[in-house]
């Protein structure tokens, strides 16, 4: 047996998160970009809770041995990550060393916003009663004493109806020309609280030509991620991609209307999890955010854009591409898509982050650090007018805007449904 060192080990020795803090030349271009560093001093900045505290950590600790424990009051927003111009994976390097600190110890508090589709999935047949007792002043001041999340913040409305269930009644049909199959990855927002964006999707899909199967899928495991909870996160990817991997193997693309969940199937089961499973990069390779299959399939010639002005728009419309989003690498697609819509005019909000960061904005201790982070995008929306549906792909970032403004949001696939004449905007 040789004991030389093959190439596919050498490309994975050098793509490890741990590694890359060595590539860290102490620029703080990341903490420039941090949205949180700047609104509160409980973070000083994601150079110096990642790559810096990472040469301090040792693989067997639980971070004791690191000089600052404040990584706790990173959002994980990724755009340190994005920005770096030597490649260190500091988000992802972060998110890890929050879970070491926890150590398994995960407060009950993190556990409940891990659980989001658990809390669908028996959510949803009281549908009326929790949106009604989300509103209960007296009953949300007892949870953020007893749980600890915050009073305020945005809690999902739950539908009756899962997506799953309607779709298997209301299945839009395939146009010609067919193109073939795709499998629908709706997550836990897109099956029981944000339903209407799945069912803008698979109209855009059906309408496009695409027949929409939905495989047996459970959350992406990225609530869970984030508050630490790995292992658990770990069973659920790995039932996730063994439901999936079928279909990426018969070269079936796999589309998602949220886009921290795409995110989650395209790089987090590696670059976080350290998920180890034969169809991992195979899965990876053929998942797609919505609005990226849609301007690949408009790059071939082959999307339809019999689109109408909309209805009932007067002047311009706010577009908050959300980190998770910039997170793909894959531009800003939806812009693209916008300007095929006769008369629609959308603006790039110029804000990082609307600050929710997923469920990092519950949490009483850092409510207030997501408002602020959130601020200067808030302003926009109220200098656009609160009147507008604002547009962005994630859902607890369109929770947070509507929240913080009492603006509409919506997806941009919505958007695209409405002028194809599918759904009512």
């Amino acid at each position: 047996m040789s004991n030389a060192i093959s190439p596919a080990e050498i490309e994975d020795r050098y793509e490890r998160v741990e590694f890359t803090a060595d590539l860290c030349i102490k620029c703080n271009i990341c903490t420039a970009a941090c949205p949180v560093a700047p609104v509160t001093e409980l973070f000083p900045g994601p150079k110096t809770v990642g790559p810096q505290a990472q040469r301090f950590r040792h693989p067997d600790d639980r971070g004791e041995t690191s000089p600052d424990k404040s990584v706790d009051y990173c959002s994980g927003c990724g755009m340190c990550t994005l920005v770096c111009p030597h490649g260190v994976k500091v988000m992802e390097m972060n998110t890890r060393a929050r879970a070491r600190l926890y150590d398994g110890k995960i407060p009950l508090r993190n556990r409940l916003l891990g659980r989001s589709e658990l809390l669908g999935k028996f959510g949803h047949w009281f549908a009326p009663l929790l949106n009604v007792g989300a509103r209960f002043r007296p009953g949300r001041i007892i949870v953020e004493k007893v749980i600890g999340i915050h009073r305020d913040a945005p809690l999902p409305t739950f539908e009756f109806q899962p997506f799953r269930s309607w779709f298997a009644k209301h299945k839009p049909q395939a146009e010609a020309p067919l193109r073939g199959k795709v499998a629908y990855f709706h997550a836990c927002a897109g099956n029981y609280f944000d339903t209407i964006a799945s069912k803008a999707a698979v109209m855009v899909l059906a309408h496009n030509g695409f027949d929409v199967v939905l495989p047996e899928q459970n959350c992406c495991g990225l609530p869970m991620q984030s508050n630490g909870e790995f292992d658990a996160a770990r069973g659920y990817a790995t039932r996730n991609l063994n439901w999936l991997a079928p279909y990426a193997r018969e070269g079936i693309p796999i589309v998602g209307a949220s886009t921290s969940c795409t995110l989650a199937l395209k790089s987090d089961y590696r670059e976080i999890l350290q998920l180890e499973h034969p169809d991992r990069d195979t899965v990876a390779l053929h998942t797609y955010d919505i609005s990226e299959f849609l301007l690949l399939l408009h790059d071939r010639g082959e999307l339809k854009t019999d689109f109408k002005p909309l209805q009932g728009i007067d002047g311009p419309l706010l577009y908050h591409s959300p980190c998770q989003q910039q997170a793909h690498h894959m531009g800003r697609p939806a812009l693209d898509l916008f300007a095929l819509i006769p008369g629609l005019d959308v603006r790039l909000a110029d804000a990082a982050c609307c600050g929710i960061a997923g469920t990092y904005g519950y949490k009483v201790e850092k409510y207030d650090i997501a408002m602020d982070v959130g601020r200067r995008l808030f302003d926009q929306v109220e200098a656009i007018g609160r009147h507008k549906p604002v547009i962005c792909d994630s859902e607890t970032c369109r929770w947070q805007i509507t929240h913080a403004t009492g603006a509409r949001s919506v997806h941009p696939v919505h958007v695209l449904a409405a002028a194809y004449g599918l759904l009512p905007l």
